[in-house]
């Protein structure tokens, strides 16, 4: 088990899932912190955020005198979320408090070996030392700067400068010839209903669902199909078979829409992750310009 949690371990540094979306809400023109440093502080004040809530008053276990209480249970879940997630979900507390029992296992051989005297370990516990203190300082000097106002703030900022885009709805009805797909286009001209065309006649992936490709916005189609979808009214179709790639296509618009901007709920963590990494570039900043630093 302890062989999946290191594998996690090293899944969850660095490069980590919010940094290229929140980095995009910065306000232009500021620097960016690395990624490496943006993505370790969140995760360490994820981390801090799990034992907020932790009790300390349940024991799962007791280890040569050595209590693991709820408060190690959570700090295992944050640091092994990405790994979790890939159990099933009653297997989880067990993986965890088995890890957690053979690491103390495993400390407790070390320090009988004098291992805790060793230059090795006095090295790790330098680094490890240092990452925590990062943490606390970034949540206590930076995280806790911002507040609900700040978040909701520039969410109206970001999405208020949005440029409204339109969305189609679209069917179509792919063939491997021009005159297939002219014969259809005259049973369309002739009343034929586009649903059951598609389903009985198209050869496209969306054909069993009437050819419905449901909402895009431009770029998400190849140029020759998405010219032809926007320059289409509301329940018009093609009168000309379209060419692409794929073979010849006959569109149809069934609705158009000014496309959603994400609910101010859905995107609020990653909006102040993207203060978070404004401010301690800021910070940073100020250390750096205190700082005697010495490239060698």
């Amino acid at each position: 088990m302890l062989e999946i949690f290191a594998r996690s371990a090293a899944s969850l540094h660095p490069k980590g899932r919010f940094v290229m979306f929140s980095q995009s809400l910065l306000k232009p023109g500021v620097s960016r912190p690395s990624a490496a440093l943006v993505a370790a502080c969140v995760f360490g004040l994820a981390w801090q955020a799990s034992l907020a809530g932790a009790q300390q008053a349940r024991t799962y276990a007791v280890v040569n005198g050595t209590e693991i209480t709820e408060r190690d249970m959570a700090r295992a879940r944050s640091t092994f979320e990405q790994a979790l997630e890939r159990m099933p979900e009653p297997q989880r507390d067990g993986v965890l408090l088995n890890a957690l029992i053979e690491a103390q296992l495993l400390s407790e051989a070390a320090e009988s070996e004098g291992l805790d005297e060793t230059a090795a370990f006095k090295e790790q516990m330098t680094w490890m030392r240092q990452q925590a203190l990062r943490d606390v300082y970034v949540e206590q000097k930076v995280s806790m700067t911002i507040s609900d106002a700040d978040v909701k703030a520039r969410y109206d900022q970001v999405v208020g400068a949005q440029q409204a885009e339109s969305e189609i709805r679209a069917r179509h009805i792919l063939v491997k010839t021009e005159d297939e797909a002219k014969a259809i286009i005259a049973e369309l001209q002739g009343g034929a209903d586009f649903v059951e065309l598609a389903k009985t006649k198209s050869t496209g992936p969306s054909g069993p669902n009437g050819g419905d490709l449901g909402f895009f916005g431009k770029g998400r189609m190849v140029p020759a199909f998405e010219a032809e979808a926007f320059a289409l009214k509301t329940g018009e179709h093609s009168t000309v078979p379209v060419k692409s790639q794929f073979g010849w296509h006959i569109v149809k618009v069934e609705e158009t829409r000014e496309k959603p901007k994400p609910p101010f709920d859905a995107v609020k963590s990653r909006v102040r992750e993207s203060i978070l990494a404004e401010r301690l570039q800021s910070v940073l900043g100020e250390l750096r310009g205190k700082a005697e630093i010495e490239l060698k």
